[in-house]
């Protein structure tokens, strides 16, 4: 088994615009740099499970949840909120809640401030507003941990909050407690993400049409009502919970996150890809494998997809997440003809899938998990393919979300091969 370009797979060499996969053939270890590009400064979870900042093109290997690390590959998102750690600066507004002590948020600074609810029998909330927002789906997302109160609340209110969505969550174990409605609220959907240490990150989507847009955060006791998507309780002014972390981006899904001080940021999108050097490649045959998982959702804009081409539509093999949620879309298309095609049921876009595909003349085939999930006898030649592309084609169609591992083999590895690499 010849595997001629490696990347990943817990090796990870990166620097300012570039980071490497290499050649490991006949034991010969050989640097194949990838271009890297991001114009702007972004956020990662590091190995030692805190968010940090990296700056402008800096590739960035995410460790949440996975000792290895992945790549970490989103597209431009801009966080709205004008200050991201401070709920009471700013163009924050709000009733009936006190500013508390700090605690170490996740980025393991001094920075959480304690959400203190005031003695009075009502609803406590902190909000952010976007006036006259664009049409499109909208995504608010804040990090909570318990203090006494162990509830955290979002509520996303849209058309002028004629529509509102809220999700509750329990702070002791980060699960789903209650949802709650007022309108008829579309678009709607939650995720909740562990950040250790006590910390739960909880973002709600919703569809907006026109008007305003408002994100209302909550810390609440465990005794509580419902009031149009708010907890509604009694305080004593000094018991409370700890948030942190707030953005509100238009998207439908929340993306990592961007810290704000004072204005709104955005932050840019990554690409990344390489010209594969003479000889890594086969001539006539070859493999190309990756273990990589989506964002969230799929995005009917654009496909995420890794492909294998000349540079050009014409001729390129790639691998791609369907914009239903539990596909993935297989291609092998050669001097502008589609000679393979397949459309594979996986069970989720946001787990790690094992993927590979055999391009061969007479003999193509494509694994899944251990399994085969279809195999071709189409007559092509391959040996156009040196452009390896985290992007599907032109400006377009940027893969985003987990790379674990990626593979390119200058041969076409037989089934039995093909099964256990991907099992």
């Amino acid at each position: 088994m010849a595997n001629t370009l490696k990347f990943g797979n817990g090796e990870w060499y990166g620097k300012k615009d570039t980071i490497l996969a290499y050649n490991d053939e006949n034991i010969n270890y050989k640097p194949l740099p990838f271009n890297f590009s991001r114009a702007s400064s972004a956020t990662v979870v590091n190995k030692d499970g805190l968010i940090e900042t990296v700056g402008s093109g800096q590739p960035r290997i995410d460790y949440k949840d996975d000792s290895k690390g992945a790549l970490l590959l989103e597209p431009s998102r801009s966080n709205n909120v004008d200050n991201s750690t401070n709920f009471f600066l700013n163009s924050w507004s709000g009733t009936r809640v006190l500013e508390g002590s700090t605690i170490v948020s996740p980025n393991g600074q001094d920075e959480a401030h304690k959400l203190i609810a005031t003695s009075v029998d009502n609803t406590h909330y902190r909000e952010y507003t976007i006036s006259s927002a664009s049409s499109g789906s909208y995504t608010g997302s804040c990090f909570f941990k318990k203090g006494e109160f162990n509830v955290g609340a979002i509520r996303m209110g849209v058309d002028s909050s004629a529509n509102r969505y809220a999700i509750y969550i329990d702070l002791n174990d980060g699960t789903f407690l209650r949802d709650a409605t007022v309108g008829s609220p579309t678009g709607t959907s939650y995720k909740i993400k562990n950040y250790g240490n006590g910390w739960y990150r909880l973002s709600v989507t919703i569809t907006h049409t026109s008007g305003e847009v408002r994100m209302s955060l909550s810390n609440a006791s465990s005794d509580y009502t419902n009031s149009n998507g708010l907890p509604l309780f009694l305080g004593n002014s000094s018991d409370g919970g700890y948030a942190w972390g707030a953005q509100l981006e238009q998207g439908s899904y929340a993306t990592s996150y961007i810290p704000t001080q004072g204005s709104a940021v955005t932050r840019l999108a990554d690409s990344c890809e390489q010209t594969v050097p003479d000889g890594v490649i086969g001539q006539t045959e070859g493999t190309l494998y990756a273990e990589i998982k989506a964002n969230e959702t799929s995005n009917a804009s654009g496909r995420r997809t890794i492909s294998l081409s000349d540079g050009t539509n014409s001729n390129r093999v790639y691998i791609s997440f369907d914009d239903e949620y539990n596909k993935l879309n297989i291609f092998i298309i050669v001097g502008g003809t589609t000679v393979t095609v397949s459309n594979v049921d996986i069970s989720n876009q946001n787990t790690y899938n094992k993927v590979a595909v055999r391009y061969n003349s007479g003999d193509s085939a494509i694994y899944v998990n251990g399994v085969l999930k279809n195999s071709f006898n189409d007559t092509f030649s391959s040996g156009v393919f040196n452009t390896l592309k985290f992007q599907n084609r032109g400006s377009g169609e940027f893969f985003n979300g987990n790379c674990k591992d990626l593979r390119v083999y200058n041969e076409a590895l037989s089934n039995a091969e093909l099964q256990a690499l991907t099992t």
